[in-house]
């Protein structure tokens, strides 16, 4: 999905024009992959634009900058301030928006000290991740690739190297015709997606594997848990062999690009009837009615950006 532009990015402290967000080749970001980055969204209740879990996400990305010993100069107010700052001058909502801090143009070699912290926020429409209707569910492949290693990448820190892994699920599900991979870990447990926390129903019970698994702290899946544990849904996080994907009663991803994504299949075997379970639809209803504005925002996740005018301007 192209990305359609926006007025303004937020650089290091300033808006600056969409075309000027550019970086040298010799950035050691491009050359080694240096960079942590969130994904956001905000939505558009009837009270008007409201950013997701805003200083959860903010927090999570400056988690990552400190294992990768990267500096930064803004704290997570800061930080946030500037996400509604960009999105009520853009006037884009609802919205997608991608924090990044990134070793930009500096010394090149491996060592990464003396090259530049830079920070940028851009904020654009994007639509369903997946491609989907939440009813409808998702054809999925448990991918040949193994999720990243104990001791070789922090699975913990949401870092743009990370993502190579993602890539190689992503595209082989997507060359054998199924919409997402299921990567296991490192001992042949289930970890995730290629960028999506899982979550498995079976007798009423709710499981998702623990961080130790190689999982990212999702937002979004930090947002289930307290959800199921508010409605009485037993919830435990351990570690999921593979072959409980054919029998469970539902799979959904969860994820602020996929939001609630059921799992109609895994290689093509059927999770439960093929259908939207009873548990994952009680899960959709929630949240959904919580972002949509449909029903109290009783876990405070939505920070509400200041402006004026309440309607939507969609990306030019």
């Amino acid at each position: 999905m192209a990305i359609k532009k926006t007025g303004k990015v937020w650089h290091n402290g300033k808006l600056i024009p969409w075309d000027d967000a550019t970086l040298h080749v010799m950035s050691h970001v491009v050359n080694y992959g240096s960079s942590v980055f969130e994904g956001i969204r905000c939505y558009h209740p009837s009270t008007g634009p409201a950013i997701f879990r805003a200083n959860e996400h903010i927090q999570r990305l400056l988690d990552s900058a400190k294992i990768y010993r990267i500096d930064v100069d803004y704290t997570r107010d800061d930080l946030v301030a500037a996400m509604l700052e960009l999105v009520k001058t853009n006037g884009v909502w609802p919205c997608y928006l991608r924090p990044i801090i990134l070793r930009g143009y500096g010394e090149i070699g491996v060592n990464p000290f003396n090259s530049p912290t830079e920070v940028y926020i851009v904020n654009y429409d994007w639509g369903k991740y997946l491609g989907t209707d939440a009813e409808q569910g998702v054809d999925v492949c448990v991918s040949s690739w193994t999720r990243i290693a104990p001791n070789t990448l922090p699975a913990m820190a949401k870092s743009g190297a990370n993502y190579m892994n993602s890539q190689l699920i992503k595209m082989e599900a997507i060359m054998n015709g199924y919409v997402e991979g299921i990567a296991l870990d490192v001992n042949g447990y289930v970890s995730e997606g290629s960028g999506e926390n899982l979550f498995v129903v079976r007798q009423g019970k709710l499981m998702t594997a623990p961080l130790g698994n190689s999982v990212l702290p999702g937002i979004t899946r930090d947002s289930i848990l307290q959800i199921a544990r508010e409605l009485g849904i037993p919830v435990v996080e351990q570690m999921i062999p593979r072959e409980l994907l054919y029998i469970a009663d539902e799979l959904f991803f969860t994820g602020t690009a996929a939001e609630i994504t059921p799992i109609r299949s895994v290689d093509k075997i059927s999770v439960g009837k093929g259908i939207t379970g009873p548990i994952t639809r009680q899960f959709i209803r929630e949240f959904y009615g919580i972002i949509r504005g449909e029903l109290p925002d009783r876990f405070n996740w939505l920070t509400p950006v200041p402006v004026s005018n309440k309607q939507p301007v969609m990306a030019r």
